[in-house]
């Protein structure tokens, strides 16, 4: 039996992933090749290769059709690249050398500069590039030649450096003559003439973070997932955070960063919780509720996915309560309860049951149907929400009031509404009802009087009026009644 019950569960749990994978989720688990380049990266021990196939990945051109043999080109164009700088004739200094390598990736590869174009893969088809696919390119034929390249982030931009000796000296990437910006370099002809200068202005960098091989190549990542989210495409970018965060293990650099490096594990919270808001502003609760659960069980948060569980919750349960569905709501309600935390539910609870007392408010019609609404609302009073739960109490002792008026039944009315009030309290509502129902009565047992009295049967009409004053004593009117039958009576 014991054994039955486990392979159940485990059944369970199974159709339970299913119907989860069935939401096209995108899939929470890293690429191979994220764990192959944290591995081979790690600690910053890398070489040229490992980095070209690392940006490469990162690029993006590992994945659909024909993507080895896209990669394999794009690798054969680096290591010609590499041949070639190796067969030159480079300087020993390194300064020079560092400006050697800039000036052939210019003339080689990068022709023009979009501000998006993130991807190295994308230079070798078009010669467009930024300040990130430029600074990777960069890095890569450095270190094939010797150089000792790191990279640099600021708040909006990425560059390179290149340390010789005791001085680190900044690249622009993105501009030919960006080796050492401040600078300025002279143009000779054949024969050693200046024949012109580029000049390179310095930028005032003093809020930068130094960072590693392996962060540079995951800003590429970093901005395709930036890209992705502004176009919407949030499911895309999930797993880019989650290859990022995986792929950066072991080869993120001490120190705090503070805002000019994305930490991974924040991003990857970020780029899941995005899913989840999307999904909600697209109004797809089911879709929030089972995300929250599919990825919120892997990558734990203890405030985010709360918050928004409870979001989706709400909007799903106020949806049905709007098109009148309240015991679809309450259904719902039952079905997520494990999922919440007690005060989210409580809150939710409270919105369920207000809209439940509400419809039984609404619905009174027939006797028994205000005393059976107000015993709803004494019993779940504690769990109602405190601004709306005496005015529902006050429509349905005023529901019962109008029925009652409507079948003339004045004394019925002033007693219920009395009882009401000694019940539950006083209020000017319910006061100014009792007044009319009173005026009605009063109004009513005149009319009594007078039909008798205008019969000329004035002992009918004092008895009639005697009784009156029983139920309303020193009502003016009554007392002014018993005075004139009287009067009649001593004439005759």
């Amino acid at each position: 039996m014991k054994t039955k019950k486990t392979v159940l569960a485990a059944l369970l749990l199974f159709m339970a992933g299913a119907l989860l994978e069935a939401q096209n989720f995108p899939s929470l688990d890293a690429s191979p090749k994220a764990y192959d380049f944290a591995r081979r990266m790690a600690g910053n021990r890398m070489n040229w290769r490992d980095l070209a196939e690392a940006a490469l990945w990162a690029s993006s051109v590992n994945a659909g059709p024909g993507a080895e043999e896209k990669a394999a080109a794009y690798l054969d164009r680096i290591n010609l690249a590499v041949t070639e700088l190796a067969a030159a004739e480079l300087s020993e200094v390194k300064k020079e050398r560092g400006e050697y390598v800039l000036t052939f990736l210019h003339k080689r590869f990068l022709k023009s500069y979009s501000e998006l174009q993130t991807r190295v893969d994308e230079i070798f088809v078009s010669g467009k590039y930024n300040c990130v696919s430029s600074a990777v390119l960069y890095m890569v034929l450095g270190l094939s030649v010797g150089l000792d390249v790191g990279g640099v982030k600021t708040k909006d931009h990425a560059f390179a450096t290149v340390t010789a000796g005791t001085e680190v000296i900044d690249v622009e990437t993105t501009n030919q003559y960006g080796f050492d910006p401040g600078n300025r370099k002279e143009f000779q002809d054949a024969f050693g003439k200046t024949t012109g200068y580029a000049y390179v202005p310095l930028k005032n960098y003093k809020d930068r973070a130094a960072i590693n091989g392996a962060e540079l190549v995951s800003l590429i990542l970093s901005n395709r997932i930036a890209m992705l989210e502004r176009g919407n495409r949030f499911a895309e970018a999930v797993p880019l955070a989650i290859n990022r965060t995986v792929f950066l293990t072991g080869n993120t650099a001490s120190g705090d960063r503070g805002e000019y490096f994305e930490d991974p594990q924040k991003d990857l919270m970020d780029c899941l919780i995005n899913l989840g808001a999307y999904l909600l502003r697209a109004g797809k609760e089911d879709d929030v509720i089972a995300w929250v659960e599919y990825a919120g069980g892997r990558f734990p948060d203890p405030q985010r996915w709360p918050e928004l569980l409870n979001s989706a919750a709400n909007n799903k349960l106020v949806k049905l309560i709007r098109a009148k569905k309240t015991a679809e709501a309450r259904t719902a309600l039952t079905a997520l309860k494990p999922k919440l935390d007690d005060e989210n539910f409580k809150k939710l609870d409270a919105m369920v049951l207000e809209s439940e007392a509400g419809d039984i408010v609404n619905s009174i019609r027939n006797p028994g149907d205000a005393e059976a609404a107000l015993a709803f609302l004494t019993h779940a009073w504690e769990r109602l929400p405190s601004g709306g739960r005496e005015e529902m109490r006050t429509v349905a002792i005023l529901a019962e009031a109008n029925r009652l008026g409507k079948a003339r039944d004045w004394a019925g009315c002033i007693r219920w509404l009395s009882g009401a009030i000694e019940t539950y309290g006083a209020n000017p509502k319910l006061e100014s009802a009792l007044r009319d129902m009173r005026r009605n009565r009063v109004s009513e047992l005149h009319n009594e009087f007078a039909a008798l009295y205008n019969k000329k049967d004035y002992t009918g009409a004092k008895a009639s009026i005697q009784r009156s004053l029983e139920e309303f004593p020193n009502e003016k009117q009554f007392l002014q009644d018993l005075d004139l039958a009287e009067k009649a009576l001593a004439r005759q």
